[in-house]
């Protein structure tokens, strides 16, 4: 019984370290449309939404199985609720690539964007949300800790770029309606930093068992 168990928990490890690569692929290609204005990456990103949000479905369900036809004991049961909470933030993490996409493909972003802060924030986003998840399937607390940690950079770095932005606006070097839509860009990156931190912090519940956003793991 435990054997099987064991091997339905390594399932588990899997599809939601597949989960979260698609998500950070999302990431990436709506990234890459901002910056070349390229429109076919920004339609596969809202697509690939749909992947995502059954990969939720899917997790969800296996998640179910464990906690039904299994006999869990109560780190067990950690790791099994753990998942059902890190997948609802990863389905979210999808939404809002795909909310940059349609941003892009609306038009009001209608050229590509040589906005390198932007590339910055997104490529710290992707690492935090392959840290988190990597951070449950290895149990890792000092990683977890790492992806709370660097939260505090892309929050720092949303408001180097809205204040850059802005002085962009005052100065008369960027269109108003652009301004806003790259601003908002950022702020879905931020929002997504924000969905890999709440997920390190259920991979701390995971391991612990306490629950408490913006504790320092290393107190734990």
């Amino acid at each position: 019984m435990r054997n099987n168990f064991e091997k339905q928990l390594a399932t588990l490890n899997n599809e939601l370290t597949n989960m979260g690569k698609l998500c950070e692929i999302a990431i990436e290609k709506a990234t890459k449309s901002l910056s070349d204005g390229n429109m076919v990456l920004a339609r596969e990103v809202i697509q690939a939404d749909a992947e995502i949000d059954q990969a939720e479905k899917d997790i969800e369900r296996l998640c179910l199985k464990l906690l039904l036809q299994q006999q869990p004991v109560a780190s067990d049961l950690r790791l099994v609720s753990a998942a059902l909470k890190m997948i609802t933030d990863m389905e979210r993490i999808g939404d809002q690539a795909s909310d940059i996409a349609e941003i892009i493909i609306s038009g009001k972003i209608c050229d590509s964007v040589d906005f390198p802060k932007i590339v910055e924030e997104s490529n710290q986003a992707v690492k935090m949300v392959t840290d988190s998840v990597d951070a449950y399937v290895n149990k890792d607390l000092e990683l977890a800790g790492k992806v709370e940690a660097d939260d505090d950079i892309v929050d720092l770095m949303f408001d180097s770029i809205k204040m850059q932005i802005t002085d962009m606006i005052r100065t008369n070097r960027i269109e108003a309606n652009r301004a806003v839509d790259l601003i908002m860009v950022s702020k879905y990156l931020e929002r997504i930093a924000d969905h890999a931190t709440n997920i390190a912090e259920w991979v701390v519940f995971s391991i612990t068992g306490v629950h408490n956003p913006g504790v320092d793991t290393k107190k734990v």
